[in-house]
């Protein structure tokens, strides 16, 4: 009988990585070169070395495939390298301006040399028409058709391929903006329309046209390569069901993810976050910080009693988008980060990259600054003859020199430069920890670090050790965990509605008639997808009177018929706002702004690899290999697939695989659990 296999398939930069799982949860992954010109070519050339691996070929292997979720980088890549499509804005007349205008605020408020950043639509093409809904939803002036057409036909004139509307209040009434979507279809019928009560029908102006801008200026190009994607599966002899992963973490069939292409800008590391969930279930820890290090930057997020934050608070390249996405911290710091002395001599790391071309020096493509990559070969935790399994060799010549220079200009030898540019590469990475623990009331040394990523294991355990942290997890999957976790994602549909109000105003019957229709609205939608079991989460976004911005507040156990409902929330509020911020204000006017409720589709995760019996005992090394761990070392190299169950090993020690290495230092004891998985006790410093 044929295996049925899931598929999970994130795309990067440099590499498409692709994980298979079998009924039996076999695991089989692979990387395979990316392909930016058309990412599906890469795809269905990893799917093909995938397929080699499981024994079938690629039509056989597609055929066994019931289902591939898939992240993809296009609206990313669209956004950073400014390649969208030529947007048009038609808003209502005297607001064109509110896309440039923005909030007022600059994101550094002193630097009075900071220019003003570019807006996705330039002012000509963003276009005012007669009409005007009112706050409560009540029409002010109609929607004036000679006035629509007027500006439509000087949209199609200027050559558009793509219009966002967002009319004033539209939230509240979106009659307006659905009559401009007939419009727009009949005279430009080629072009992506996107809406904004469609996308974000919510309060906020400035939040609401930017983002529906942004999902019109990704949105053809995601549509475009969507389209290929299924194309090309289908000829190839995939009947299955394809998903792609969105930046809240959930997945959504191809005509959502085209119809909403804003939602994935954060498709690939919503996948590592949704694996990392996965990770807390089967090593049974409900406190995580996943710590995600690539060639370019390291995200960095918090998983706290078993649940992953979201926001609606990001941005990419600039431009604010306000769905709701995980919460995720990136910070310039990875295997290609560049090291180099300031004009003044100070020594700094990152956040500018070699990137994968030139790439790191000892890569042998011309690049000649020294990198993070560089200093790890120097170091002797990198193997320079088994990097990639030896596919790969590394030239540790060039590494020398990039490093040398970098040296004459401090004034000090090679080893030590190499051994700082470790060291401080590991302090960026344990303030970025920080960024997301400390500063938010947490105490990380009641956390597991789950390194995962190509380049974290060369780090984790002394990133950890600088947050007192004293375990790191390393999956045998950790260099295609974002692959891997997608495949363990739910489908998951969001609704939204303003309901501006004073919480001493509202009562429970009111409110929970507006969150059963959002109920019934997002049921609907999802259940035409899915047919499995459900789960409801309701929250609702408070705030002070006074403030600015909203905290999420769940809704979970909450029975709003209750007499006491009102008051039981807004204490609710009071505690997550000080949770958040260290204080609350509880004589305060309390603001309820958002009702939201998420359809969440449960679907079953694949089953656990067979777990082997125990080993025991301490292993056989591989090789033994001389590294700096404060002064040479002749330490034991093991073969990380060789590693079973019951296997330990002291430090220092050195761990390798195919895609990702491992490195302990004294004290460190690393045990294999019953995945195969390295479990890694760290050995704290003096005095912590």
């Amino acid at each position: 009988m044929t295996k049925l296999f899931r598929v999970g398939i994130d795309v990067g930069g440099t590499f498409t990585d692709l994980v298979a799982i079998d009924e039996a949860g076999v695991t089989t992954f692979t990387k395979s070169p990316s392909t930016p010109q058309d990412q599906s070519i890469g795809v269905l050339n990893g799917l093909a070395d995938l397929a080699g691996r499981v024994g079938l070929d690629l039509p056989g292997f597609l055929a066994a495939i019931e289902r591939i979720v898939h992240g993809t980088t296009v609206a990313t890549n669209a956004l950073l390298e400014g390649k969208g499509a030529k947007v048009g804005l038609l808003t209502t007349q005297g607001h064109r301006d509110v896309l440039e205008m923005r909030e007022g605020l600059k994101p550094e408020r002193y630097n009075l040399l900071l220019p003003p950043p570019d807006p996705l639509v330039p002012r000509q093409l963003r276009r005012g028409v007669k009409e005007r809904v009112a706050f409560d939803g009540s029409i002010s002036v109609p929607l004036d058709t000679g006035s629509l057409d007027a500006e439509i036909a000087r949209l199609k004139q200027e050559g558009v391929t793509s219009v966002a509307v967002c009319y004033l209040h539209s939230y509240r009434n979106a009659a307006h903006e659905r009559e401009t979507a007939l419009a727009l279809a009949e005279a430009l019928p080629e072009a992506f329309i996107s809406l904004s009560s469609e996308v974000l029908p919510q309060i906020k102006e400035y939040e609401r046209v930017s983002t529906t801008v942004v999902n019109a200026y990704v949105g053809p190009a995601v549509r475009k390569y969507l389209q290929s994607l299924e194309t090309r599966l289908e000829q190839a002899g995939f009947a299955g069901s394809l998903f792609i992963i969105l930046s809240h973490g959930g997945m959504a069939p191809l005509q959502e993810a085209a119809r909403l292409a804003a939602a994935t800008v954060l498709s690939g590391p919503a996948g590592g976050i949704a694996g990392s969930r996965r990770v807390a279930e089967l090593i049974e820890t409900r406190n995580l910080v996943p710590f995600d290090m690539g060639g370019t930057s390291t995200d960095i997020s918090l998983i706290e009693d078993g649940e992953i934050a979201l926001s609606a608070e990001r941005g990419l390249a600039g431009q604010r988008i306000a769905l709701r996405s995980l919460d995720i911290a990136s910070i310039g710091a990875g295997g290609g980060s560049i090291a180099y002395a300031d004009a003044g001599g100070t020594f700094h790391v990152g956040p500018r990259s070699a990137g994968s071309v030139p790439g790191p020096a000892c890569y042998g493509n011309g690049g000649e600054e020294p990198t993070v990559t560089d200093a790890n070969v120097l170091l002797g935790y990198l193997g320079a003859e088994t990097f990639m399994g030896g596919r790969r060799k590394l030239d540790t010549a060039a590494a020398e020199a990039a490093v040398d220079r970098l040296a004459a200009r401090l004034g000090i030898d090679r080893m030590h430069c190499a051994a700082g540019i470790y060291r401080l590469i590991n302090l960026k990475m344990a303030d970025g920890i920080r960024l997301m623990t400390l500063r938010r009331g947490v105490d990380p040394r009641g956390y597991t670090l789950l390194s995962f990523g190509g380049a974290a294991g060369l780090h984790a355990v002394e990133v950890a050790r600088e947050m007192e942290m004293r375990r790191v997890v390393v999956p045998t999957v950790a260099s295609v965990l974002s692959a891997w976790g997608m495949l363990a994602s739910d489908l998951r549909y969001e609704v939204t509605r303003s309901h501006l109000g004073d919480m001493a105003q509202l009562d429970g019957k009111t409110l929970r008639a507006a969150f059963e229709a959002l109920e019934r609205e997002a049921s609907e939608h999802l259940t035409a997808w899915f047919k499995g079991p459900l789960r409801i989460e309701r929250s609702a976004e408070m705030r002070y009177g006074e403030q600015i911005f909203e905290v999420d507040v769940p809704l979970d156990g909450l029975d709003l018929d209750d007499a006491g409902a009102m008051t039981a929330l807004v204490e609710r509020f009071h505690r997550r706002h000080e949770e958040l911020y260290t204080y609350c204000s509880p004589g305060q006017e309390v603001v309820l702004v958002n009702a939201r409720v998420a359809v969440v589709g449960l679907v079953e995760p694949p089953r656990d690899e067979p777990r082997v019996a125990a080993a025991g005992g301490a292993p056989e090394p591989a090789r033994m290999r001389r590294a700096f761990f404060g002064e040479w070392r002749e330490v034991p190299v093991f073969r990380f697939e060789t590693l079973g169950p019951g296997n330990e090993v002291e430090g220092p020690a050195i761990v390798e695989a195919e895609t990702t290495t491992v490195v302990l230092n004294d004290g460190d004891r690393l045990s294999v659990n019953g995945l195969g998985w390295l479990d890694i006790a760290l050995k704290p410093r003096p005095g912590a």
